[in-house]
């Protein structure tokens, strides 16, 4: 089998060959595999959020609503009020916000010491969350569970409203302890 692979490799070079001096791209070859994708499902992919805000979908949620959302499907793998369970704590802050993880990588890394953007919490949720269904909760319930979780590390206080407007809005405080790589000069949208 190992010795297949040179000459797989060839073969599927040579094709691309031959379609790029055809005329025709690999994406446009007549293979008779597969159809052309749904804009609806391309739509229901895109659902990446930026730092700014970007891609933020409609709703909102509330502290209270997500502290009921976080008891359903969160309390089993990260514990009462987020201070860990079988899976990583996510509510702790350091005293006077120090942030000693390039000293120390031993430290627990929270939602309330380390993430930078209150946007990203709100993405991994959507997308990953919970771990055994990820992709289940609601716009409002992630925005819920995202209040709840900045509410517990102290970011805001428990009257806040989170939707598109307020969450990129929120200043998380690790947000100023991250180095941007502006080596292509086109993240100036996390300038903020």
């Amino acid at each position: 089998m190992q010795s297949l692979i040179p000459l797989m490799r060839s073969i599927s070079g040579a094709v691309v060959l031959v379609l790029a001096l055809s005329g025709n791209s690999v994406a446009e070859a007549p293979l008779g595999l597969g159809r052309a994708v749904e804009q609806t499902e391309i739509d229901a992919w895109d659902i990446d959020v930026r730092p700014d805000g970007k891609g933020l979908p409609a709703g909102q949620g509330t502290v209270a609503h997500g502290e009921q959302v976080y008891a359903q499907y969160c309390l089993s793998c990260h514990g009462e009020a987020g201070k860990g369970g079988i899976n990583d704590q996510l509510v702790g802050r350091i005293p006077f916000d120090a942030f000693p993880f390039g000293s120390d990588p031993g430290k627990t890394k929270t939602v309330g010491n380390y993430w930078p953007y209150a946007t990203t919490l709100f993405d991994y949720i959507r997308r990953a969350m919970p771990y055994s269904s990820p992709g289940v909760l609601s716009n409002e319930e992630v925005y819920s569970v995202t209040a709840y979780l900045l509410y517990l590390n102290r970011i805001v206080s428990q009257d806040t409203i989170i939707d598109a407007d307020t969450l990129p809005t929120v200043r998380m405080p690790a947000r100023d302890r991250f180095v941007i790589d502006d080596r292509t000069r086109t993240e100036s949208f996390l300038r903020q």
